[in-house]
């Protein structure tokens, strides 16, 4: 009985956790394209990058309209450095994310 016991306490407090971890990853997502991607901060690092790649795509070569975070600061949203950034069309930015 004690193991039982054991086991579905286990279970129990995975559930908890699973559940923590997404409130929290759906809370960094929202900020993230609702502040984050609206701010000045991300507007001029934004410019920095499509400057430095020269407007193209880093993939194809085609005019890049979207930045690509290759890594992200999960809880640092806004501090990723420039060399995080590439610039990239849209058709490969939507590759990149399927």
């Amino acid at each position: 009985m004690d193991f039982i016991v054991l086991i579905l306490f286990v279970a129990f407090g995975y559930l908890i956790k699973q559940w923590i971890f997404n409130v929290k990853r759906k809370r960094r997502t929202k900020y993230y394209n609702e502040v984050y991607l609206k701010s000045d901060d991300w507007k001029r690092k934004r410019y920095v990058v499509l400057k430095r790649d020269n407007w193209l795509c880093v993939y194809c070569g085609e005019k890049a309209t979207q930045v690509h975070h290759k890594r992200y600061a999960k809880k640092n949203i806004g501090r990723e450095p420039i060399k995080w950034l590439q610039s990239v069309c849209r058709k490969c930015h939507n590759n990149l994310h399927t």
